[in-house]
C-alpha cells in the first residue's frame, strides 16, 4: 500500500479517535477503517480482518489501472459509496449511503490522515472542520 511516504508509528488509539472523527462529521458514513502501510487495520468499525481484505483488493486493482499507486478511489453504487485515500504512509477506507458529498469527505479523509501523519501524533481532530457546517445542519 505504499503512497510514496512512510507514517510514523500511529497508535491504534489515535487511529481509533481518527475513525470516530470521520464518523462524526459525515452522517451518511456506515463504516470504515484506518491502515498502515503495510495494510494493517490500525482502527475499524465491524470486523478488523475483513476491513484489510477488502481494503487491500480495492487499492490493489485501482493500483493495477496505471503506472502509480492511486491517491484515492470513489466508487457509486446504487446502494452506496465506497472512498479510499492514501495520505503519508496510511490509508482510510469508508462506505457511505448514496450520495455523500465527495469533496467534504474525502477533505474530512486527508484531515484525519494528515493528523496522524503528523510527528508524535495524538489525534486532536483536525482544526478547519470543526466549524465547518453540513447542509442540512442547524447553526
Amino acid at each position: 500500500m505504499p503512497d510514496g511516504a512512510a507514517a510514523e508509528v500511529v497508535s491504534g488509539d489515535a487511529a481509533t479517535h481518527a475513525l470516530a472523527f470521520l464518523t462524526e462529521m459525515s452522517p451518511d458514513l456506515r463504516g470504515g477503517a484506518i491502515l498502515d502501510s503495510a495494510g494493517s487495520v490500525l482502527a475499524a468499525s465491524g470486523d478488523a480482518g475483513r476491513w484489510g481484505e477488502d481494503a487491500a483488493a480495492l487499492l490493489g486493482v485501482a493500483d493495477r489501472a496505471g503506472d502509480e499507486p492511486v491517491e484515492q478511489v470513489h466508487i457509486a453504487t446504487e446502494q452506496g459509496e465506497v472512498f479510499a485515500l492514501r495520505h503519508a504512509g496510511l490509508a482510510a477506507i469508508v462506505v457511505t449511503d448514496r450520495f455523500a458529498l465527495a469533496s467534504l469527505l474525502f477533505f474530512d479523509m486527508r484531515a484525519a490522515l494528515r493528523d496522524l501523519a503528523a510527528p508524535l501524533s495524538t489525534f486532536s481532530s483536525p482544526q478547519a472542520p470543526k466549524s465547518r457546517k453540513r447542509s442540512g445542519e442547524a447553526g
